[in-house]
């Protein structure tokens, strides 16, 4: 269903792909130890928990042109005792990219309602940037960046590659226009 669906995405004339395996999704459910309670080739080991999601980036990146932009949207940290780890994000990142990810987009939890996730602005950056380093692997940051400022320190900073602006775009679809402003650069058309 991936592949009909990265089919689907190409004829539409989408020029950017990204498979979800975030937020407690399907992918992300195998990914984590405290979802995935599997035995077989599929459960386990954390090669064995990320065996489905690297799957389906092979059989997705096999139909996706390699000219256009493949990228997987991850839960990079559990925010609970023994869930999903920075570190374990690191290591997947670096699979990903031998798999032809173009770029990791680090969101975070979604998947243990037990979590305890702070709501801070840029609370997630730091997980975009342990990515970004640890694998070498462009990255994007996301989750309650809503401030020009902050989105052009997360960049210049070289926290990420991208910030993704997703309830602010919903709020304000002039945000990209008022940035420009903000920051002295030409606004967007």
């Amino acid at each position: 269903c991936f592949v009909q669906a990265a089919r689907r995405s190409l004829a539409a004339g989408f020029e950017w792909l990204e498979i979800h395996g975030a937020h407690g999704y399907l992918l992300q459910s195998f990914c984590s130890p405290k979802s995935n309670l599997r035995t077989d080739l599929y459960g386990g080991s954390f090669e064995n928990r990320l065996r489905f999601l690297l799957e389906v980036v092979q059989a997705v990146r096999g139909v996706w042109p390699e000219r256009l932009p493949l990228t997987v949207r991850i839960s990079g940290y559990e925010w609970v005792e023994d869930g999903w780890t920075v570190e374990e994000s690191v290591a997947l990142a670096r699979l990903l990219k031998v798999e032809g990810v173009d770029l990791v987009d680090c969101s975070s939890g979604g998947n243990l309602h037990k979590a305890h996730v702070p709501t801070d602005p840029g609370y997630q950056v730091f997980i975009a940037e342990a990515v970004r380093k640890g694998a070498g692997i462009p990255t994007a940051a996301v989750g309650l960046i809503t401030q020009a400022g902050m989105a052009d320190d997360i960049i210049r900073g070289g926290l990420a590659d991208l910030v993704l602006l997703g309830r602010e775009m919903l709020r304000n679809p002039y945000w990209a226009i008022h940035a420009a402003k903000e920051l002295g650069q030409p606004a967007p058309i």
